[in-house]
């Protein structure tokens, strides 16, 4: 008889973590390195559980699946202790929102995660995107001082990105310069 496919009845698909049921060759490659880091890190049960469910968040959250994400990152937050992952963590969640069109959700989310880590410009230069928008919408509605400050309060935290990546926000940089809400100097 031909071999037989061995089936793992130890995890049924169910109870598995969600990095263990991707069949994704990158997915699989990511957890199989991030279990290896996470055995020899120095860090605390906790911490590597609150991690676990921030890359099953990551996963789910890759394939488009938010709701089971955001299962994840809430777990996450519940067991994560350091201020900096936090701040990853309600970035994610943030991102979730954006997506989906909850723009003041997203907001609020972005908010906290600069303020767990300041070290964040993708939440800035996301909380620009979202007041642009929001500042073009105004405009289109007739309400063009409403559109301006919204502009300008885009511009400020597009400025604070770009000081803090300069290469990364090009389009940023050229609607600032366009619209004359930067000086030449601003990003150096």
């Amino acid at each position: 008889m031909p071999n037989a496919p061995v089936r793992n009845t130890q995890y049924p698909e169910t109870n598995m973590p969600r990095t263990q049921k991707n069949d994704n060759f990158v997915d699989k490659s990511f957890t199989v390195m991030a279990d290896i880091i996470l055995k020899i890190l120095p860090t605390n049960k906790k911490a590597k559980e609150a991690f676990v469910y921030y890359r099953d968040g990551m996963s789910a959250q890759a394939e488009g699946e938010y709701a089971e994400a955001l299962e994840y990152y809430e777990e996450a937050l519940t067991l994560e202790e350091d201020t900096n992952d936090r701040g990853y963590i309600f970035y994610n969640m943030g991102l979730i929102y954006a997506s989906n069109g909850d723009h003041q959700k997203a907001l609020e989310l972005y908010h906290k995660a600069i303020e767990l880590n300041p070290r964040l410009p993708q939440a800035l230069n996301n909380i620009a995107v979202i007041y642009h928008y929001q500042g073009e919408k105004e405009k289109e509605a007739g309400d063009n001082e409403a559109g301006e400050a919204l502009f300008d309060q885009a511009a400020d935290y597009w400025i604070r990105a770009i000081r803090m990546a300069p290469n990364n926000y090009i389009e940023a940089q050229n609607w600032l310069k366009t619209t004359g809400r930067s000086q030449i100097d601003v990003f150096f």
